[in-house]
């Protein structure tokens, strides 16, 4: 295992957020990492889209931007050898490995509800599925709701 430097492009994000109820935005910036430059464009055209469309939030165009860069990283002479470093890490699933990727959402969506009994031959017990739809029963923990202030 050696160490090398990989070319990767750097988002930043220069932004100023008001908190609710607030008149005044206190700028932060943030950075993310992309392997190539349009995937690095396309999700700084999105972020700045979606920033946008908030009302307490200010994105800087002048200080966002996607620029090449170079990071620091481990690599792995072989597959054999980042196998071995990881082996024993919860999740690990080997580059070339013969299993199936993660499912998708729908995936387990689609799994999930093929086990529960229909609503009409459950009764009142929950969670059961109305066609394409699963019905959860009451939830035992308390939810707590953040409203944007007008």
């Amino acid at each position: 295992m050696d160490t090398a430097w990989i070319q990767v492009f750097v988002l930043t994000l220069s932004e100023c957020v008001a908190p609710a109820g607030k008149t005044v935005c206190q700028e932060r910036e943030f950075e993310l990492q992309f392997l190539n430059q349009a995937d690095c464009e396309f999700a700084l055209e999105q972020l700045v889209t979606l920033k946008s469309e908030s009302e307490k939030v200010i994105v800087h165009p002048d200080k966002s931007s996607c620029a090449p860069s170079a990071r620091q990283k481990v690599v792995f002479e072989s597959i054999d050898a980042i196998n071995d470093a990881f082996a024993n890490q919860e999740g690990w699933q080997a580059p070339d490995a013969e299993e199936p990727r993660p499912t998708s959402v729908q995936d387990d969506h689609k799994k999930r509800l093929a086990a529960l009994p229909a609503c009409e031959d459950a009764g009142d017990v929950k969670p059961c599925r109305i066609g394409e739809i699963i019905i959860e029963g009451e939830s035992q923990r308390e939810v707590e709701v953040w409203r944007r202030e007008p």
